[in-house]
């Protein structure tokens, strides 16, 4: 059993800044990638960063040169320093954890979502 922590959501002005933090605990045998989704109202999950176990990185387009995703593979934690928020950031953002569980299958674990609001 793995269980994800989400903390540091919340209210900011547009234009500020929010670190978002994930930390994974359990039976955990292999960390493979990490990442972050968000689901805004009326729409979709979607992928917001992604980080592989050997540290390549990926972003939504609409979140290049903005977010920064990082992640500390000895406390099994992943990071989102979200900078320049705009409104349309406000969504409830999700962390994922890929990983090997105890019979050797992979596994997505999902964190319980942070709400983050960004006002104009």
């Amino acid at each position: 059993q793995v269980q994800l922590v989400e903390s540091g959501g919340g209210l900011v002005q547009a234009g500020g800044s929010l670190r978002l933090s994930c930390a994974a605990s359990g039976t955990i045998f292999r960390v493979n990638a990490m990442g972050w989704h968000r689901q805004a109202p009326g729409k979709q999950r979607e992928l917001v960063a992604k980080v592989t176990s050997g540290g390549n990185t990926n972003y939504a387009d609409s979140v290049k040169g903005r977010f920064t995703i990082s992640r500390d593979n000895v406390k099994n934690t992943v990071y989102l320093q979200m900078n320049s928020l705009k409104p349309e950031d406000t969504a409830v953002y999700y962390c994922i954890v890929d990983h090997i569980d105890r019979f050797g299958d992979p596994v997505s674990s999902w964190g319980q979502g942070t709400q983050v609001t960004v006002s104009s």
